[in-house]
């Protein structure tokens, strides 16, 4: 491996626009899972990941030839900057997500991971750029659709969010997220009837989805209907739904949404 590949994890992170070449994917055939030296390398790949300091690090990957280290590498960056998003350490995610895609040019998973910790930095067109590359290659991959509208919504555009949440609800029918995300971005286009049937259909299927409960109840308390909003508040345990700058900065309802349940909090706290 050219030394200068563990050192490029240290520059600053940037998310260059990508194109995804799934045509370059290596020969499944070269991995043997008992290969003693795949193995060995997966031990020593960790090692390097933990290293203390870059020169460490890359004289641990300097004994690595074989025709699967690309792979094998890029899916150890990409997974240390899981690992790193999860923590909230989104610049060192980035950088690794950043190394994962030199190294794998033909895998979806580092491109649609740097969105999700570019959209936490609130760097939505960024975001939206790789969502488009992962769905360039993969359009029917329903997380690139869920995402692409998760980060159109963070733009205001929240027409375009509501078919690509759509988009995304169709191909995975099971995806409860992406249909709720659908119905709170129709509520904020003003097709609220739609929305609010959409949440009920949602809560019949998932009597305990605390989100749509939530939008519901905020939703009902904006229509009016105060008694059946009050029954349905009364049902959401969760704190953080009486938080509204967690509801319109962690989870980004949208704002229309955001100001009924203000008024819903307000009204019931006097």
């Amino acid at each position: 491996m050219p030394a200068q590949l563990a050192q490029r994890r240290w520059l600053v992170a940037v998310a260059a626009p990508v194109v995804v070449r799934p045509e370059l994917a290596p020969d499944q055939r070269l991995y043997d899972a008992a290969d003693p030296e795949l193995r060995a390398a997966a031990a020593l790949l960790q090692e390097a990941l933990n290293a203390s300091d870059v020169g460490r690090e890359e004289a641990l990957y300097g004994g690595l030839d074989r025709p699967w280290v690309a792979d094998v590498v890029g899916r150890a960056y990409g997974n240390r900057g899981n690992a790193r998003s999860r923590q909230g350490k989104l610049q060192a995610a980035l950088a690794d997500y950043n190394t994962s895609i030199q190294l794998c040019p033909w895998s979806v998973d580092p491109v649609l991971n740097r969105g999700v910790a570019l959209e936490a930095l609130g760097r939505f067109e960024e975001a939206c750029a790789d969502y488009r590359s992962v769905l360039a290659a993969a359009p029917d991959d329903p997380s690139g659709w869920n995402n692409l509208g998760n980060a159109s919504a963070g733009l205001g555009r929240w027409d375009e969010a509501v078919d690509y949440f759509g988009r995304a609800a169709a191909l995975a029918p099971s995806f409860s997220f992406a249909s709720a995300n659908q119905a709170l971005a129709m509520y904020q286009v003003g097709k609220r009837d739609p929305a609010m049937r959409q949440m009920r259909a949602l809560l019949r299927r998932y009597p305990d989805f605390v989100d749509m409960r939530a939008a519901l109840a905020a939703a009902l308390w904006a229509a009016g209907k105060e008694g059946e909003a009050e029954t349905t508040w009364q049902r959401v345990e969760d704190a953080r739904y009486r938080d509204v700058a967690w509801l319109a900065g962690q989870r980004r309802w949208p704002p229309s949404l955001v100001a009924a349940m203000d008024a819903l909090i307000k009204l019931k706290s006097v």
